[in-house]
């Protein structure tokens, strides 16, 4: 859902569907269905996850292509999962052969187990730290340097990228904005910030524009509250042993956004708000929900577009019309934004 110059400038995101969740059969149709999905109703591209116990992401993405005509991958890439030159070369290759651009969503972290398996104890702040190096060398290869470079991390001497790459597919590229190392890393290597965001009312504007920024939802909307409320709780109903499992992992992770949409949870009331915490609370998702009528929803994302927000990564979509309802939502979020 990319809209036109005359209105804000706004770039919506899907979700791909994991391949844990499903037999191989039925997650590559599902996978393609999604894409569709995607596509048909305007999004700009689709976020697809990678950690240890999924598919690899770039033959994820390579289906996407295949299966749709402009919609962009955007590809989760993990510095200790390969070397900066092969996310270079593999975003050229795909360029030159698709013609599609490719965006890449910058990872630091990841599940603790993930990062315990390749023995890497790097913490936190340092991973920003990596992975900025890591981004800036992808950055100049795709830019047609001849790359030498000494870092704390990184260390190459005269690295040249072919295919060469097209300069008007240059991939957008998006990071964890939660903390601030992981702000000052979206600083510095010129990435959109993408956060897990706070109830709009509660939404800080971001500082003076110096960077793009986007959030991570899931939407649930109707024409009406009271059907839109009976979707969530029907999708999304209280589970004791998802809770027990929320709690764990809270004990164990390192995650700045974890923590923080942990504290919401704790402090928020039991009044019927769009902003809702519920799936993350039982471990259903790791993202808050906007649920609501098209306008209650609408006016929440017209808060997050003032506030300076471009990018909306949208959770995994169970049904086409899921991705028909946001669209409509966001139609009324940009109608209130002109206003």
């Amino acid at each position: 859902m990319s809209y036109a110059k005359s209105e804000p400038h706004v770039e919506i995101f899907s979700t791909a569907p994991q391949s844990a969740d499903g037999t191989p059969e039925d997650y590559v149709r599902k996978l393609i269905e999604v894409a569709q999905w995607s596509e048909a109703y305007g999004c700009k591209g689709i976020l697809i996850y990678s950690d240890n116990r999924l598919v690899d992401p770039w033959l994820v993405a390579q289906i996407i292509v295949q299966h749709t005509t402009r919609l962009c991958p955007l590809v989760a890439v993990q510095p200790i999962y390969m070397h900066p030159y092969t996310v270079a070369t593999m975003t050229s290759s795909l360029a030159f052969m698709h013609g599609r651009r490719i965006y890449l969503n910058m990872i630091a972290g990841g599940f603790k187990n993930d990062l315990t398996a390749f023995n890497d104890a790097t913490p936190h702040d340092k991973r920003y730290d990596r992975l900025k190096e890591y981004t800036l060398v992808i950055k100049n290869l795709l830019a047609g340097q001849s790359v030498t470079y000494d870092g704390e991390f990184y260390s190459i001497r005269n690295l040249k990228l072919t295919p060469p790459f097209p300069t008007e597919l240059f991939p957008g590229i998006f990071m964890s904005g939660s903390s601030e190392a992981g702000l000052q890393a979206c600083h510095d290597v010129g990435a959109t910030a993408i956060k897990y965001p706070k109830s709009s009312s509660e939404e800080c504007a971001q500082a003076n524009g110096k960077i793009n920024s986007g959030v991570r939802i899931g939407i649930i909307s109707r024409s009406d509250d009271e059907e839109a409320w009976g979707v969530a709780h029907e999708r999304f109903p209280v589970d004791r042993k998802g809770q027990l499992t929320h709690q764990l992992t809270m004990k164990v992770s390192d995650s700045v956004w974890h923590k923080q949409l942990a504290t919401l949870a704790a402090e928020a009331g039991t009044t019927r708000h769009p902003y809702w915490l519920v799936p993350f609370e039982n471990y259903k998702t790791f993202c808050p929900y906007l649920v609501g009528s098209y306008e209650a929803v609408g006016e929440e994302l017209a808060r997050y577009i003032k506030l300076g927000y471009e990018a909306f990564i949208l959770d995994i979509p169970t049904k086409e019309d899921e991705l028909r309802h946001s669209a409509i939502a966001f139609e009324h979020a940009l109608k209130q934004v002109a206003l």
